[in-house]
């Protein structure tokens, strides 16, 4: 019978005094606190609140452990809040929190923000909530001009970038898709890659006809091959992707047999008497693909806890 699986929150928020959390990080530095992210949380805060409450651990009586929340709990001692609302944790564990973190894409971040407008919050007052310029609400607002939706519906979880969108917006919709598709294929979605593929765009798939410059410096037949080449390349890519997994394997038991072999006395006795070279490349194989697979096989919370002692 399957064991019962163990509950990981008390169901209900606990409203705890800030005085009687005790942080496992070392305070926020001066510097820290001038970072953006630093800036946005505590706007975030001021101007709505504890969105995400801190997850505690009992500690003693009426003591609890932070186990996350260390810049939001940073902002609330900067303000003088005196108490806060808490998840309370049943296990102390805190190594896997950032880890499960899902980032917010800037398509979901151009639907909210489209959404929030809809329902009568001002620009200023989403600025003011996310610590930016009213300028950056606008370009967020109209991320998605001139881009063609299969092309939104491929990018809708990535995280492309807002100038990757300007670059988009500058080829027609068929040229969009294709950008789309080759960008999930190379897992890049950089400016300077969506700036390499419009370079190589032929004219007639541009939305507004190119400058003299432009055609002077990357002739017509050079941008096809450097096209051709592009998707090859992205193609190749994508395939060394999908065989990784059961080449590893292959290599794996390839070089179980190898360690076993050059393991028996008489046979390395033999390769260090007579091919010295060819044992001394076989142990730093085996030495290499013995760590790399460790390394895959050990969860990331086990390498986190043997990394801080």
């Amino acid at each position: 019978m399957p064991e019962p699986t163990k509950v990981a929150f008390r169901s209900n928020l606990l409203k705890v005094k800030i005085t009687d959390i005790s942080a496992l990080k070392d305070e926020l530095t001066p510097a820290e606190r001038t970072k953006t992210k630093y800036r946005q949380i505590a706007a975030s805060i001021i101007h709505i609140g504890i969105v995400e409450p801190l997850v505690v651990f009992p500690h003693g009586k009426s003591r609890y452990l932070l186990v996350d929340g260390h810049t939001r709990l940073d902002v609330l001692k900067q303000n003088g809040a005196a108490e806060v609302e808490c998840l309370v944790a049943t296990d102390d564990e805190s190594y896997t929190y950032n880890k499960r973190v899902n980032h917010l894409p800037p398509i979901g971040e151009h639907y909210m923000i489209l959404k929030a407008l809809k329902n009568g919050v001002t620009e200023q007052r989403i600025a003011q909530a996310l610590s930016v310029d009213v300028a950056e609400i606008r370009r967020k607002r109209d991320l998605l001009n001139g881009i063609c939706p299969e092309a939104i519906e491929l990018l809708k979880t990535r995280r492309v970038s807002a100038t990757g969108f300007s670059t988009l917006r500058k080829m027609k919709p068929v040229r969009q898709i294709k950008c789309a598709e080759l960008m999930i294929s190379a897992n890049s979605y950089t400016f300077a890659f969506a700036k390499a593929f419009l370079s190589v765009t032929p004219d007639d798939l541009l939305t507004k006809a190119p400058a003299t410059k432009r055609l002077a410096v990357v002739p017509n037949p050079t941008k096809t091959l450097m096209e051709q080449e592009a998707s090859a390349l992205v193609e190749d890519l994508k395939n060394a992707e999908d065989s990784y997994a059961a080449d590893m394997l292959d290599l794996a038991t390839g070089c179980r047999y190898f360690s076993r072999l050059v393991g028996n006395p008489r046979i390395r006795r033999f390769l260090s008497k007579n091919h010295a070279e060819i044992l001394a490349e076989l142990d730093q194989l085996l030495t290499d693909v013995e760590q790399e697979t460790s390394k895959q096989a050990v969860p990331e919370r086990v390498r986190k806890r043997q990394a801080t002692g």
